[in-house]
């Protein structure tokens, strides 16, 4: 898709999905760290963990970047680090966040982002002799719906369009579809089977755009499979709410700055994760499927056999 003049409706579009890169007029904007002082804010060295045991990378070019590693299982073990990591857009990684990649040993990365997505952000920067796995994961049409918003550039139709918690539900509709869609369900089944088996895929890798949506559904579901407390997992999936607060409160300034929104706080509910949206997806998990359990073995297909391969490969 070509972009003209500056940026203009599509590229904005893209931007405020949360999204792994900034518009032109803040593309040079270096993301900001997380906080000090408070859990999941200290910035810390990819080897060392933070006192809570989540281990962010920070890079230059991406905000939400996690080993996956650190986390209690209801048993007292620990989820090893530096086997699974999950990620926004790498798009847009500097030679040093590349390097630093290298650094993780990675065999195989998968990229959720659906065609569309990479056509404007761009295939994924990553260290020599590693090629992306493409498992498009749909965005129920939040791309399109997004381009449509921004691009009218008309505050009547976009409070319309995402506002009296319209957003909010949107939202929520395209995490049922991770559970309801079967292309979806493949994907991740995919994704989950190549980290149980390991082999050459392991240390892996998945991501989507902004990290939080495809990646954080992923990522609940494999520490719920290896045994982690709910409320352990949900923090995880919570936990992308810091990583990428300041850096989408600019993008948000950045479209009331260009005239493209009068009320940017719109985009709120499509740029955070909510409680809300994982119930969602849990909700058609329990009417599909009866629990959790029964999407993981008649969803998506994972046997007793693959499970146990999960926990053994990520819990010790």
């Amino acid at each position: 898709m070509r972009i003209t003049r500056t940026r203009t409706a599509v590229g904005v579009a893209l931007c405020t999905l949360a999204l792994g890169t900034l518009p032109a007029w803040a593309a040079h904007a270096e993301p900001a760290a997380p906080e000090r002082g408070t859990a999941r804010h200290a910035p810390h060295h990819p080897s060392r963990p933070a006192s809570d045991g989540v281990r962010r990378i920070p890079l230059q070019g991406a905000v939400n970047v996690r080993d996956l590693g650190g986390y209690r299982t209801y048993d007292g073990e620990r989820v090893r680090y530096g086997q699974v990591f999950r990620a926004d857009a790498l798009a847009k990684l500097t030679d040093a966040d590349v390097a630093t990649l290298a650094g993780l040993g990675l065999k195989k990365v998968v990229d959720f982002r659906v065609p569309a997505e990479v056509q404007y952000d761009g295939p994924d920067r990553l260290p020599a002799g590693l090629t992306p796995t493409s498992r498009a994961i749909s965005d129920n049409g939040l791309f399109a719906t997004l381009m449509t918003v921004i691009g009218s550039r008309d505050p009547v139709k976009q409070e319309e369009m995402l506002g009296n918690g319209k957003a909010d539900a949107f939202m929520r509709d395209v995490y049922r579809t991770f559970v309801a869609d079967a292309g979806n369900r493949a994907q991740f089944a995919a994704t989950l089977r190549d980290i149980a088996h390991g082999g050459k895929a392991s240390p892996l890798l998945y991501h989507c755009t902004a990290g939080k949506d495809r990646t954080g559904w992923t990522s609940y579901l494999l520490l719920r499979a290896v045994g982690v407390p709910e409320h352990t997992a949900v923090g995880d999936f919570l936990a992308s709410n810091t990583y990428r607060a300041a850096y989408d409160a600019k993008v948000r300034e950045g479209l009331k700055q260009s005239g493209l929104m009068q009320n940017p706080d719109l985009l709120i509910p499509l740029q955070e994760v909510r409680t809300g949206y994982l119930d969602a997806a849990l909700d058609k998990v329990k009417e599909k499927y009866g629990s959790l359990g029964g999407y993981l073995q008649k969803g998506l297909g994972l046997d007793a056999r693959t499970i146990l391969a999960l926990r053994q490969r990520m819990v010790g």
